[in-house]
């Protein structure tokens, strides 16, 4: 077996191997762009471009791409050979022109009305800030991507921007507190990713999978999560062989590919990385998912990533570990011993306390989608309502400074484990809340709302900017302080006296909270529409802008093409479930008995059992008027008024979608997607699942939840 040190990285054009090519001016001027932001020279870019094309030969490579993240909620690529003609023959050339800049066609992405169909050039230019790697033959550049008129037109600019951001804002109060030798501030992620397993030959006779990511109908298997057997249980053979692939192939693209274990829902598993930069850490997520899907169809199986690819059973997330750490190796979210007197802690607490307040709704904003909708709220994920916990001793902590006690902390303590053979351990001094959407780990917090597909690059630009806007604040607030160690527990008490209503340390699946989050004024979003009704509110906009963030232009941008998309999905999803539950024509009625097994309609195969049971009933009554029938007879009964309103119910969606997809305003269409459509085939939904649970398991047309859930 290969060792994994040597495999770690081996597809990266990373810093070793920087070292090794780059000539030592050009190696340090790079360094000088990638740790300080300092501009690079095309010069330099030439020398770069030269030694990473012949690593990347060198490794098979015959292509290069400028892989980028526009607003499709996928990554893109388009690749171009290295080869330049010569004579008879040609040549493998990469300029640093070719490095820094691509041309992709900007007006077939979505841009929210910013370019228009006929202006089509767009621009994609290298993050150097995100090494390239080498993955199927082509050399992968990381890139931002904008319009030819300047207009951000992808998820990850509007990172890189609110890391500077908050690193400036940060690095101007430790200044204040004297941490002058502190130059950069960064913030790190760590994304936690849930995904389903299901075999591909199964898959691919669900049309609902295929096109919509998740099941449009199915009624639940006769087992389900109940008997919680799943979660870190023994690992299935072919499910520890896609993950020992899965492994080797993130190792090799240099990601810290950490943990793996089976999840809460059959067929449910969780991979997570150890911590890096945020904008490193959304490229490598954003790898992670495409590696996770392509192994998988190596392994005979098919990824999913919907957050609810079924009913009945816990949906997928990716929750969000964020910190800020500096440049001299501090983390600024670290309490250390003594967390009363570490005021350096206390005000970055009051920073993140202060904007997840102020934002709840930006927060609530970044994790609404389709999918998401279906999740949050449930057994599986934390409510729409944002709050924060921070644990019994954090929390007894800022009780005290807003009353002005004594705070007396949870000391230290071991678990004793009255087993003589098994060790005592040191116990955390507070537990965890899995209900909670914002929750402190000990030198972090985990954002908890987010969806399996989501882009983190989203959630994680507007935490870091509302906190960079509230560091803002701090710093004009105590710049010109007399007594400064006064004036900052002064504002700490201040900020925390304000937005105490924001923490809450209970159960946040429970009705009280629903009606005490009230009571404190939090918002209770609980879908998209609701939620991105919000983002253009007068703050979010100034936030945004003042910040250098997004332009109001920009800003309006994301807003219509988040609506768009989910009307766009909540359509596709109401014409795939018409196509699955579609009436027949008389005409067709009197073949049903010609339909073989491999029918892939609802209401044919519901039309044929029906018959087979008449049928049934008919033989009997041949036979003998005394023989029983009531059991053919009750169910028959039950079927044909069940397929009556199932009939009616399709006809009902079908109105409501067409009248939907009429309405041109964006919000008010996605209100109409959310409160009618989606109502519709909800409807539909229990009607068709009833009925599965009725008819012989030969007859329904797709593959069943224990198909699906078990079949692995």
């Amino acid at each position: 077996m290969t060792k994994v040190p040597e495999m770690f990285g081996s597809m990266v054009f990373n810093d070793k191997v920087m070292r090794e090519r780059l000539p030592k001016a050009t190696y340090k001027a790079l360094k000088k762009t990638v740790e300080n932001g300092e501009p690079l020279d095309e010069s330099v870019a030439n020398v770069v471009a030269n030694a990473m094309k012949d690593w990347a030969v060198e490794l098979g490579a015959t292509h290069f791409t400028h892989w980028f993240q526009p607003m499709t909620g996928v990554t893109a690529e388009k690749h171009d050979s290295f080869i330049q003609p010569t004579g008879d023959g040609v040549i493998m050339e990469f300029s640093g022109k070719e490095l820094i800049k691509g041309e992709p066609d900007a007006s077939s992405f979505p841009s929210g009305g910013i370019r228009a169909t006929f202006e089509a050039r767009g621009y994609t230019t290298w993050d150097p800030t995100s090494p390239a790697f080498v993955r199927d033959g082509s050399l992968y550049i990381p890139t931002a991507f904008c319009s030819y008129t300047g207009e951000v037109l992808d998820k990850k600019t509007p990172l890189l921007r609110s890391m500077e951001r908050l690193s400036a804002e940060a690095v101007r109060v430790l200044h204040l507190l004297g941490k002058t030798d502190v130059t950069r501030v960064a913030t790190t992620v760590g994304p936690e990713q849930e995904y389903f397993l299901v075999d591909k030959e199964m898959y691919d006779q669900r049309e609902d999978l295929k096109l919509c990511g998740r099941t449009l109908f199915g009624a639940m298997a006769p087992k389900g999560q109940e008997l919680e057997d799943h979660y870190f249980g023994a690992i299935k053979t072919r499910v520890a062989a896609y993950m020992r692939d899965l492994d080797e192939e993130l190792w090799k693209l240099g990601i810290l590919a950490k943990t793996k274990h089976n999840e809460v829902a059959p067929s449910q598993h969780e991979l997570a990385p150890i911590f890096s930069t945020s904008n490193i850490a959304t490229d490598h997520n954003e790898l992670t998912m495409e590696v996770m899907q392509k192994v998988a169809e190596r392994h005979g199986l098919v990824c999913l990533l919907h957050e609810k690819p079924f009913k009945g059973v816990n949906g997928s997330g990716k929750h969000n570990n964020w910190s800020i750490s500096t440049n001299t190796g501090e983390n600024l979210l670290s309490p250390g011993k003594n967390p009363e007197s570490n005021l350096q802690f206390l005000l970055f607490l009051a920073a993140v306390v202060k904007a997840v307040d102020e934002y709840q709704d930006l927060l609530r904003i970044t994790v609404a989608s389709a999918g998401n909708d279906h999740r949050l709220g449930a057994n599986e994920a934390p409510p729409a309502i944002i709050s924060m916990y921070l644990g019994d001793d954090l929390d007894a902590l800022v009780h005290s400074i807003i009353n002005g006690e004594d705070y007396h902390s949870n000391k230290e303590s071991r678990m004793r484990t009255g087993v003589d053979v098994l060790a005592d351990f040191k116990k955390d001094k507070s537990d965890r809340n899995r209900t909670s959407p914002f929750a402190f780990t000990g030198n972090k917090f985990e954002f908890r709302a987010l969806g399996s597909s989501l882009n983190i690059a989203c959630p994680n630009y507007m935490l870091n900017t509302m906190v960079a806007e509230e560091l803002r604040q701090f710093y004009e607030a105590l710049k010109d302080a007399d007594e400064l160690d006064a004036a900052i527990k002064a504002l700490i008490k201040d900020v925390f006296t304000k937005h105490r209503r924001i923490i809450f340390n209970g159960d946040n699946y429970s009705d009280e909270w629903v009606k005490e989050a009230e009571r404190r004024g939090l918002l209770n979003l609980k879908s998209l529409p609701e939620a991105l009704a919000h983002f253009m509110d007068e703050k979010n906009i100034a936030l945004f802008v003042d910040h250098n963030i997004c332009t109001e232009q920009e800003l309006r941008a994301r807003y219509e093409i988040d609506l768009e998309t989910y009307c766009k999905q909540l359509n596709i999803e109401a014409l795939t479930m018409l196509d699955m539950a579609r009436t027949i024509t008389p005409a067709v009625s009197l073949f049903v008995r010609e339909l073989t097994d491999t029918v892939r309609t609802i209401t044919p195969a519901v039309s044929l059992f029906v018959r087979e049971l008449t049928d049934t009933v008919l033989a009997k009554k041949a036979v003998s008027e005394s023989i029983p029938v009531k059991a053919e007879l009750k169910l028959i009964n039950s079927l044909a008024e069940k397929q009556e309103r199932f009939a009616e119910l399709t006809e009902e969606l079908k109105a409501e979608n067409s009248a939907a997809a009429a309405i041109e305003d964006n919000l008010e269409k996605a209100f109409a997607y959310r409160n009618n459509v989606f109502a519709k085939m909800e409807a539909l939904r229990e009607v068709g699942d009833s009925m599965e649970e009725e008819i012989a398991a030969d007859y329904w047309p797709y593959p069943s939840y224990t198909d699906l859930l078990f079949g692995v």
